[in-house]
């Protein structure tokens, strides 16, 4: 398990570019809300602590974690310098997990080759309740984070190209 001996909410904050000058988006799936919402708070507390004005910061929900491409790519049409899509799909009894898992990860994978503002990957993909609870802010920290320091440098990669 790639999770089992790391916090996702680590980080070197000397090594996170200044992101005080951009402006992010992010959206949230509304679908296992208690997750999404937990992935959103460590989001929006890393962007604020690397010096993101919160007025910088746009959050759009949407319905579920398969509605995060349209919102992506509508959100990347907002002046943003980079987009983080929040979702949690939970392995259930139908093969529904696999197509929407498959469907969100191509894309967000297509928003990222065809257009110029990125889109980090938040959407957990796990096989439990408990084991999104752990990536959500539980004993692996928090996904969200991770994604935000992604986000901040994807917005510095793309500001100095």
């Amino acid at each position: 398990m790639a999770t089992e001996n790391k916090n996702l909410s680590d980080y070197d904050k000397t090594t996170i570019p200044d992101a005080s000058k951009f402006r992010f988006g992010i959206v949230v799936s509304e679908w296992n809300e208690s997750i999404t919402e937990g992935l959103y708070k460590g989001a929006y507390d890393a962007l604020i602590e690397n010096g993101v004005a919160a007025t910088n910061i746009v959050r759009w929900d949407v319905p579920g974690s398969f509605e995060l491409i349209y919102g992506c790519k509508k959100m990347q049409e907002q002046m943003v310098n980079a987009v983080i899509a929040i979702g949690s799909v939970i392995q259930g009894e139908t093969k529904h997990f696999d197509f929407v898992c498959e469907g969100v990860t191509q894309g967000i994978k297509d928003l990222n080759v065809m257009r110029e503002t990125p889109v980090i990957f938040c959407v957990l993909t796990d096989n439990t309740m408990q084991q999104a609870i752990d990536r959500s802010g539980g004993k692996h920290g928090n996904k969200g984070t991770e994604a935000a320091i992604a986000a901040i440098k994807m917005a510095a990669l793309r500001n100095n190209s």
